[in-house]
């Protein structure tokens, strides 16, 4: 690091003091700067350190969505004979008084979980969040199957996002929610936040190519193989096809593998898909006339195309 040195009347090299916080001129040795501010991390911490010593003097960020901002105190469990009376008998005081945010905070904690079970970013959560305390607001929600409504605000903050998950996919981390009560507790957020709003909610279009990567990926197909996939799916929109975009995703999966040499059971599309067997064939047999405009020639030649197996 560079500093002008008013002693040598030019740029020179310098050189930090951490133990006194002096900024020093490594050629006449003057104090260029004294008692800095060191804005590093005073310690490091690493994954398999105990997490009873945590050093750490400040509490988490903000929430603008809780009433305190979420910068209220939590009175801890007792650990250890001494002092043992006074924080259990605190923290029963605490529990008894009136936490308006104690739902919000839990609801909250369960859309994290389930946000990072599915590898979601943090802005879809935040999202999920929003749309959450948007519902809870209302106080209409009361009686209504909350794991459901959780779920129904992450699928919605995921297409609001761009980055739509299938109602499937939603359902294995939604803590026992059916897609059935996740659909209506869908419909539910949509009619209430439309109310508020006074105009219809703005999902986002899903579009078949919006699941195509991550679906290959659980099928373990090559680059090459994924690659066409998605041109493949680009092009099967200018047709019409009226099908669910995840079964056309489904579909040219299948249109794609058995044009390779690695060829995947329709058992296997069926599972990583979430889409049933007899969708997958019935999306393979509306898209079969098009095969040709839509398998990128330099993926397969018209011979290859004419061995696809007839639906």
């Amino acid at each position: 690091m560079d500093a002008y040195c008013s002693d040598c009347k030019k740029s020179t090299e310098v050189v930090f003091d951490h133990s006194a916080g002096d900024t020093v001129c490594s050629e006449c040795g003057l104090v260029l700067e004294s008692h800095s501010i060191d804005e590093t991390s005073e310690w490091r911490t690493f994954a398999n350190e105990s997490g009873d010593n945590d050093p750490v003097r400040v509490g988490g960020p903000t929430n603008p969505l809780l009433a305190d901002g979420g910068l209220s105190t939590v009175i801890a469990k007792p650990n250890g004979a001494s002092g043992e009376f006074l924080s259990s008998s605190l923290g029963r005081w605490q529990n008894r008084g009136s936490n308006p945010d104690r739902g919000l905070i839990q609801a909250f904690k369960t859309i994290a979980t389930m946000s990072d079970r599915l590898g979601l970013v943090a802005t879809i959560k935040d999202r999920a969040n929003e749309i959450y305390k948007k519902v809870e607001d209302q106080k209409s929600s009361r009686g209504r199957n909350q794991d459901a409504l959780l779920a129904a605000c992450l699928y919605i903050a995921c297409r609001q996002e761009d980055k739509p998950r299938t109602v499937k996919e939603i359902c294995s981390v939604a803590n026992g929610a059916t897609k059935k009560e996740i659909g209506r507790a869908k419909e539910y957020i949509v009619k209430q936040l439309g109310l508020e709003t006074g105009q219809s909610v703005e999902m986002g279009t899903i579009h078949a190519g919006d699941f195509m990567r991550r679906f290959c990926s659980n099928l373990g197909m090559n680059n090459q193989a994924v690659k066409a996939a998605q041109e493949a799916v680009k092009k099967s929109e200018e047709f019409d096809i009226r099908r669910s975009p995840i079964s056309i995703a489904a579909a040219v999966i299948y249109i794609i593998t058995q044009l390779s040499d690695d060829k995947k059971p329709l058992r296997d599309i069926s599972l990583a898909t979430g889409v049933a067997e007899g969708t997958i064939r019935n999306s393979y047999k509306d898209l079969y006339p098009h095969v040709s405009k839509i398998i990128p020639n330099w993926y397969a030649k018209e011979e290859d195309l004419k061995n696809l197996s007839s639906p």
